[in-house]
């Protein structure tokens, strides 16, 4: 495999469109209330958050090397991470380098930006990197204590308020709003991508949603946070905080309820090959209702 190819391969790169298009939502919470793009520092923005997203996935490969060693069958590309350490064809060493050097670079973009009279992006730089490390790093790893899911929310939405800070130079409703609900259904992408590790990661004593809940449980709260997101944007609607045509976004609520039927039916030990409609769907929807509600806000502007 090409160089260039195995670094694509580790940083998982397929999977840095949720980045993309929460920068993209950001921008638009912005167009949304009349300000003006500024494109330079758009672009850093992007720059910035896709480096810290493809750095946390490195640390992530890296700190969970030995639970991923256990999982002999992951549903690749979904879970097990990049394989590419267990695989023998990273070191662990160059995992751990590298994720850290991207994110280091992340945060010399951020800080960059934040001299240009952001100061509230060195809040927002400083949460974002520890969530990146916290999310896999002892002495927290809290993707092995059940806040993988609130972890992931939190650094997403970080980066939907960023971006918007970036751009208006100050704290924003809409910003949070908006970003809100389109989190909540990046961590359901989190929670499904746990049903074809549970038993790896109970054997590796992480103690995530589905190994705690068991398939059955871990649906339902499935289920509530699309649910949540869903009201959360209703609510916003009806408060007039957001525009009503942001309520297309609704639009892809049937994807989520048959994902969470799929989920909880799924029997300890069956195929995970079962796994990949629902997870599919999961991913789906987070893509749809990010790129629908974007549309929207763009369209208001």
């Amino acid at each position: 495999m090409p160089a260039w190819r195995l670094w694509l391969a580790a940083v998982r790169a397929q999977f840095l469109t949720t980045t993309v298009l929460a920068v993209l939502l950001g921008l638009a919470a912005s167009c949304a209330d009349g300000v003006a793009i500024d494109a330079p520092r758009a672009v850093l923005t992007l720059l910035g958050a896709l480096l810290a997203h493809a750095g946390a996935n490195l640390v992530n490969d890296y700190h969970d090397r030995a639970a991923d060693a256990v999982n002999t069958d992951p549903l690749r590309p979904f879970s097990g991470g990049s394989r590419l350490i267990q695989e023998g064809r990273l070191e662990a060493r160059q995992a751990a380098v590298a994720g850290y050097g991207l994110l280091a670079g992340a945060g010399l973009i951020g800080a960059a930006l934040a001299l240009t009279g952001r100061s509230q992006l060195w809040v927002i730089g400083a949460l974002g990197l520890a969530l990146a490390i916290a999310y896999s790093a002892p002495p927290l790893r809290l993707s092995a204590r059940a806040l993988g899911e609130p972890a992931i929310a939190a650094a997403w939405l970080l980066v939907v308020l960023g971006t918007d800070l970036v751009q208006r130079g100050d704290w924003s409703l809409t910003a949070l709003l908006a970003g809100m609900p389109y989190t909540l259904l990046l961590a359901n992408i989190l929670l499904a991508n746990g049903f074809p590790d549970r038993g790896a990661d109970a054997a590796a004593g992480k103690r995530t949603l589905v190994v705690r809940l068991g398939p059955h449980g871990a649906g339902q709260v499935y289920l509530a946070i699309a649910a949540a997101a869903g009201l959360w944007l209703v609510m916003a609607v009806l408060a007039h905080r957001l525009p009503a045509t942001t309520l297309a976004c609704l639009l892809v609520t049937p994807l989520p309820v048959f994902a969470a039927r799929r989920l909880r039916r799924h029997a300890p030990g069956t195929p995970n090959a079962g796994l990949l409609a629902p997870i599919h769907a999961t991913i789906a929807t987070a893509h749809l209702f990010g790129l629908l509600l974007t549309a929207t806000l763009w369209w208001a502007g």
